[in-house]
């Protein structure tokens, strides 16, 4: 093989020269700015890609900032209706029980009037129902009748001794 018989070498040089130059040509004209061109779009792609990144991590972050605005304002006006709720509900209950409080001081004082009348009633017909008794049980004690003057007496005497009776509330 003529290109392994190294006694004819200064031509080998010389064709190792061209290849190489050649090759360098090539390569820095054709391949190396195609793959100069190649890495500088990917270069481009990824900070674009980056930039988008960023633009929608900002949106993102700007959406969820309004988000919990629009969450801390809803907490609020639900807080500041139930508030309003519970006072209006304290109102009407407070009103209701007021009402509740005077109806039932009216019925008391009907009630208290009513005792008193029953009891004035009551009082009143005490002498005449402690006669009345006194001479039925004198009458079944003795089986005769009393007169009706000595028993109303002595049942005056009997209530002034206990301390007056009808006069005695």
């Amino acid at each position: 093989m003529p290109q392994l018989d190294f006694s004819l070498w200064p031509p080998q040089l010389i064709w190792l020269a061209i290849t190489f130059t050649a090759l360098y040509f090539i390569m820095a004209r054709v391949a190396l700015p195609r793959i100069a061109g190649v890495i500088e779009h990917r270069r481009d792609r990824i900070a674009n890609d980056l930039d988008r990144a960023q633009e929608f991590r900002d949106k993102s972050e700007q959406a969820r900032a309004d988000y919990e605005t629009a969450l801390k304002e809803a907490r609020g006006q639900a807080h500041s209706i139930a508030q309003e709720t519970r006072d209006r509900l304290a109102s009407l209950t407070e009103r209701q029980h007021a009402m509740s409080e005077a109806a039932l001081a009216n019925k008391i004082e009907e009630a208290e009037a009513s005792i008193a009348a029953t009891k004035a009633q009551v009082l009143s017909r005490l002498d005449e129902i402690a006669v009345e008794t006194a001479g039925q049980v004198v009458e079944s004690l003795i089986g005769k009748a009393a007169k009706a003057a000595q028993i109303k007496k002595a049942v005056s005497e009997a209530i002034t001794a206990q301390g007056g009776g009808a006069a005695n509330d």
